[in-house]
């Protein structure tokens, strides 16, 4: 897939200001400073479309870029980031709940794990609470180009093994790197694969 419009439509407060249910919706969260503004930048081939900044817990908003006219890219606020407040917390967790659990179009929840750490609470309980709920998701492995193959490999397979421990199967996963470009076609190939799906049922459907 090769990207040649990006819009940006809007940020909502919550799920009431959210955009019509007409389109295909494919949303990236993750724990603070994971990264997601640089993915999104890198899939996208734009440098400022999602702002980066080295604060993290910046992104309080739902934000809304649509692409190519044929669905939207959602940039969704981090989570777990200990330093904000405890009412700020709760209140970017009940939007995130909010969105996660009541959006009918949400396609695909790509979830960001930081590549450098060891298996994170904050993640896999996150993960565990969307699996519940039966959310499709797949999981993106970040800022590949800052560690070794190595270390890489172990991380995963630390991350698949956590997992294991209450999963019977294990969702897809990505690795990428803003800086290297790395994942975006493996990443990009899989949500017109996943449109293309969408468009040949709703014409059995037609």
């Amino acid at each position: 897939m090769v990207i040649k419009q990006v819009t940006f439509i809007k940020s909502a407060p919550g799920l009431a200001g959210c955009p019509p249910e007409t389109l295909p919706e494919y949303a990236f969260v993750g724990r603070s400073n994971v990264g997601k503004s640089s993915l999104i930048n890198m899939l996208t081939d734009r440098k400022m479309l999602a702002r980066i900044s080295s604060t993290p817990g910046k992104t309080s908003l739902i934000n809304y870029f649509l692409v190519d006219e044929s669905w939207y890219m959602v940039d969704l606020p981090g989570y777990g980031y200990a330093k904000l407040s405890h009412t700020r917390r709760e209140a970017i967790s009940k939007m995130l709940d909010e969105y996660i659990l009541g959006r009918m179009n949400l396609t695909c929840l790509f979830v960001l794990v930081d590549c450098r750490l060891e298996p994170q609470k904050a993640d896999i309980d996150f993960i565990y609470r969307i699996g519940e709920q039966e959310v499709p998701f797949a999981i993106i492995f970040t800022k590949t180009d800052k560690i070794s193959s190595r270390e890489l490999t172990r991380n995963m397979g630390n991350f698949e093994k956590e997992m294991n421990k209450t999963w019977e199967s294990l969702p897809k996963f990505f690795i990428s790197s803003a800086k290297e470009k790395k994942g975006k076609d493996e990443i990009l190939g899989f949500i017109e694969k996943t449109n293309k799906k969408i468009s040949k049922k709703l014409h059995k459907i037609i």
